[in-house]
């Protein structure tokens, strides 16, 4: 299998996730409680895929809790940061609406490339 990114949009009660190949194509997504079932639903949908990286929003806020369970199951984990989030959203369609298909790339980038992916930091 060829290596993917699987983007994770946390919030409060749900997480979003789309998986995404080398060539930036949709591969696969799915929403997911964030409770212990949903958690263990969303793990195993990523780990289908055998070379597989996550790519959370707000390592360090809401996407906390769900990066610091992937980490303790021996997953990689790189942090979207939520500003870089909104400005992809504003530079990609022009306005900030979290709904724009726009939104997508940004997950599946991670930190901007100057600056390199920043891992997730364990508990």
């Amino acid at each position: 299998m060829a290596r993917v990114i699987i983007g994770v949009d946390p919030h409060k009660r749900s997480a979003t996730i789309e998986v995404i190949n080398e060539r930036e194509q949709t591969i696969g997504q799915g929403r997911f409680g964030t409770n212990t079932d949903g958690y263990q639903a969303m793990l195993a949908a990523g780990r289908r895929h055998k070379d597989r990286e996550w790519a959370v929003e707000g390592c360090n806020g809401i996407g906390r809790h769900i990066a610091q369970h992937l980490i303790a199951d021996g997953e990689t984990v790189v942090d979207v940061p939520a500003k870089l989030s909104a400005r992809a959203r504003v530079f990609g369609t022009g306005q900030g609406r979290k709904t724009d298909p726009g939104r997508r790339p940004q997950r599946r980038r991670g930190r901007p490339a100057h600056r390199g992916p920043a891992e997730c930091a364990g508990r």
